[in-house]
């Protein structure tokens, strides 16, 4: 049995002859497509208590049971193996090869994974979960392939607020609050609304950044208002329990580099396990947009809860700006955002 290491050899031979480029084309020795190997998983949440760690390991103990062992995983949480932004590029190149990754934390290399943080344009699971089958999710993932990424699982989580200052519930609320985002375009409303808009930094960050006073308030999903215990920090909190104009794609990806060098067999054992992992997603999720108003209650926070119509005074916000700003990219841009917007 070949071990991991000559496997990992392996992998830095190719990427110094071709960087970038498909494994199709290479004349692979047979112990390279078909032995048993250990794949990597990284993401940036707690292990345990984050139901989107558990999601990793039930992904990776399915994906070992189905190939009988050919495939196994290491999971590495709360960024151990490297530091969250780096995560995406490292697939790209191959040198990982998993990542539950936040999709619009890539927008800076791809433009149009910014859609996967666009306000007001999800507002319901039930409507993110239509994308993968829509036009816009066929999109995105041809997107995402040439980029050298495949996504295994579309995962969609609500998000709210916390704030040190008043609730933030209506768009004047924001006006002059130091307030971090999640994305560019989530930043571009909340700049139109009035924000103080610090940049984008993940969600594992946050809460240093509120400690030290640069932050007011911050969005992210329920389960990061809970992993990263801002509720300890916070005195007002919007729950996205009712309804959000937070909702963000956060996928397993894996690299393409990696999934084509894998026998079919296991390509497809990966792609029916990551479709079969989504219910537990979205399950997980909105059992914390539940959890997550309990806990800020319990800390001592006032809880708020949006309606209908709240959603659609921030709509009115994000369309003139979010959303212009980015159809105006490019034409796939445009034609993502076009389909989108016809799914309800």
């Amino acid at each position: 049995m070949t071990d991991s290491k000559e496997i990992s050899q392996l992998r830095r031979q190719i990427l110094l002859g071709a960087a970038g480029a498909s494994l199709a084309g290479y004349n692979l020795p047979t112990w390279a497509q078909g032995a048993s190997q250990t794949l990597k998983i990284s993401h940036q949440f707690p292990s345990g208590t984050d139901f989107r760690d558990r999601l990793c390991k039930k992904f990776a103990d399915e994906v070992t049971k189905r190939t009988k062992g050919a495939l196994k995983f290491d999971v590495y949480p709360q960024s151990s193996l490297m530091k969250t932004n780096a995560q995406f590029s490292a697939l790209r190149k191959g040198a990982l090869d998993f990542s539950f990754y936040p999709m619009p934390y890539a927008g800076g290399e791809v433009v149009e994974a910014n859609i996967g943080l666009m306000p007001g344009l999800v507002t319901s699971y039930e409507q993110g979960a239509k994308w993968k089958n829509a036009e816009v999710g066929k999109i995105l993932n041809k997107v995402m392939e040439s980029k050298g990424i495949i996504i295994v699982s579309w995962v969609w989580q609500a998000g709210g607020v916390a704030t040190r200052t008043g609730p933030i519930i209506v768009p004047e609320d924001i006006k002059g609050v130091k307030v971090r985002g999640g994305s560019r375009e989530f930043d571009a409303m909340l700049k139109a609304a009035g924000g103080s808009v610090m940049t984008s930094i993940p969600s594992n960050e946050v809460y240093q950044a509120m400690q030290a006073g640069s932050l007011e308030a911050a969005y992210t999903s329920s389960a990061s208002l809970m992993s990263f215990k801002l509720a300890e920090l916070s005195k007002n909190f919007t729950s996205a329990k009712m309804k959000s104009y937070w909702y963000m794609l956060e996928p397993l990806m894996m690299s393409k580099m990696v999934f084509d060098a894998l026998p079919v067999n296991q390509r497809e054992i990966i792609m029916a396990v990551g479709a079969d992992m989504e219910k537990f997603g979205t399950e997980q999720a909105k059992l914390d947009d539940i959890d997550a108003s309990i806990a800020f209650a319990k800390a001592g926070n006032k809880v708020f809860e949006l309606d209908s119509s709240v959603v659609e005074k921030w709509k009115a916000v994000a369309k003139p700006s979010a959303w212009k700003e980015f159809s105006e990219r490019n034409e796939t841009c445009a034609a993502m955002m076009r389909s989108a917007e016809k799914i309800t």
